[in-house]
């Protein structure tokens, strides 16, 4: 009889956990149950001298980050953009680990190379984005935005005649950006990208959070001939407003700007046909990145961007050597990514949307938008309890009110801290607070395909 194999004992024992992790999700307590010193009293063992078996160094792992793992990967999660796992594309993620590819290049992970070129086409289509567009598989939101902005400072640069792959920008002109409800990974793009949040406005809304034709016009006739990009909305964090593209995007157009679209989570709408109108007009724009590991439901590790410019995207990445082997007819990775050494992220996503199909994408859609609608109307509704933001499609906000006679606007922000706090505490479901127009709001968010109306009904009770 054939030895076990060298990966045998420790695979079991990872999967006997995991599937014990996965299987109790709807029991056990959704919000860590561990101190941070006991984290580190169990983890920060001395570095060993010799080496462990295996399947020994697995299961302490197991054992010891116990009480330290949130409930994300199940239905009762409703805090941040957070999805859970489908079973394929976890699968298929156990797979990329195995196989072990470096998704550089063709030439050295062929079958991953085609799988992104084949699930970027469907991204494509479920997202109704120009079927010309190039794309990225990246490892969030935030390398999206920073591969579409290059892609942005390269084309503006290029107009100008900088060549800023060549000469950086010291020297270059500046680039302004004007952002409708930025998001905090925007900040951090134009960071490293040099372009400075010095050189940042972020434009006014209005009572629906919204950037108006008439703000946006203003703003890049301020600066007329400078080089601009426009990041517009799709989902915001807090209420899941849209931009109106059809009005915002012709006005951006015409002073010759960039149009990126922040798509992190509310991107996905275009795949819902009941949700579909919240962004007709944004195949207009230059650029869009969102997640798969919000709505698609993918481990995390997953993020698209997709440049409605090739020549733009691929002059901003791409890189050649000797030494490297290209192929004329298939699709190399390394011209896209911003990275050189990568996992193989295409198989999870492949696998998320050949589980699902079409059909099934929007029904995830849908599903979650109905659950976050109960939840935010269930609980506002509570006594005590105000609706902040109602849910367009899968974000709302809920206010809880200090009940004691002449409590102020602080009280009633302590109040909702501490009322997200005891249910927190209690275990039934996960939610975070945040800051919405100088008030503390409980922020409701859902995004897993696992959340059932027995998970709302549970987290409802709890409050």
């Amino acid at each position: 009889m054939d030895s076990p194999s060298a990966f045998q004992a420790a695979l079991q024992a990872a999967f006997q956990s995991a599937l014990g992790h996965l299987e109790s999700l709807r029991d056990r307590p959704v919000a860590a149950t561990v101190s941070l010193s006991e984290l580190r009293a169990k983890l920060a063992k001395p570095l060993n001298d010799h080496g462990l078996a295996p399947e020994e160094v697995v299961r302490d792992l197991v054992d010891d980050t116990q009480g330290g793992l949130l409930g994300s990967a199940g239905g009762r999660f409703f805090a941040w953009a957070i999805g859970g796992s489908l079973p394929a594309a976890l699968a298929a993620d156990w797979l990329t680990a195995a196989w072990d590819q470096n998704a550089a290049l063709f030439a050295c992970a062929p079958s991953a190379a085609v799988v992104e070129e084949v699930t970027g086409a469907w991204l494509k289509d479920l997202l109704a984005i120009p079927a010309s567009a190039s794309f990225a598989f990246v490892s969030g939101c935030q390398m999206a935005h920073t591969t579409c902005l290059a892609a942005a400072r390269h084309a503006l640069l290029q107009e100008r005649g900088w060549d800023v792959e060549r000469n950086g920008l010291c020297g270059a002109p500046p680039i302004r950006v004007l952002a409708s409800n930025r998001h905090g990974s925007i900040e951090r793009t134009i960071r490293l990208l040099g372009i400075g949040e010095g050189n940042v406005c972020d434009l006014a809304v209005d009572d629906r959070e919204q950037t108006t034709p008439a703000v946006l016009e203003a703003a890049l006739a301020s600066a007329p001939g400078a080089a601009t990009i426009v990041v517009l909305q799709a989902g915001d964090l807090n209420s899941g407003s849209f931009d109106n593209y059809h009005a915002l995007i012709p006005i951006a157009r015409r002073h010759r700007a960039w149009v990126h679209v922040d798509g992190a989570f509310g991107l996905w709408a275009g795949a819902s046909p009941r949700y579909r109108h919240l962004v007709e007009g944004v195949e207009l724009a230059d650029s869009w990145a969102t997640d798969g590991h919000k709505w698609l439901n993918v481990p995390y590790d997953s993020g698209y961007a997709f440049v409605a410019r090739p020549e733009a995207h691929r002059a901003a990445m791409s890189h050649r050597a000797p030494y490297l082997v290209h192929d004329q007819d298939a699709r190399d990775q390394i011209d896209w990514n911003p990275e050189w050494s990568r996992r193989a992220r295409g198989f999870a996503t492949y696998a998320a949307i050949r589980q699902l199909g079409r059909i099934g994408v929007a029904d995830l859609i849908d599903r979650c938008c109905e659950h976050a609608r109960t939840l935010v109307e269930g609980i506002g509704h509570l006594d005590g309890a105000e609706v902040l933001w109602r849910s367009q499609i899968n974000q709302g906000l809920v206010r809880f009110r200090d009940p004691r006679l002449g409590a102020g606007e602080e009280d009633h922000d302590r109040f909702t801290d501490a009322a997200i706090a005891r249910v927190l505490e209690g275990g039934e479901a996960f939610f975070a607070g945040t800051n919405w127009h100088g008030r503390r709001a409980m922020r409701v968010s859902v995004l897993n395909w696992q959340t059932s109306p027995a998970d709302v009904a549970r987290a409802i009770a709890a409050f």
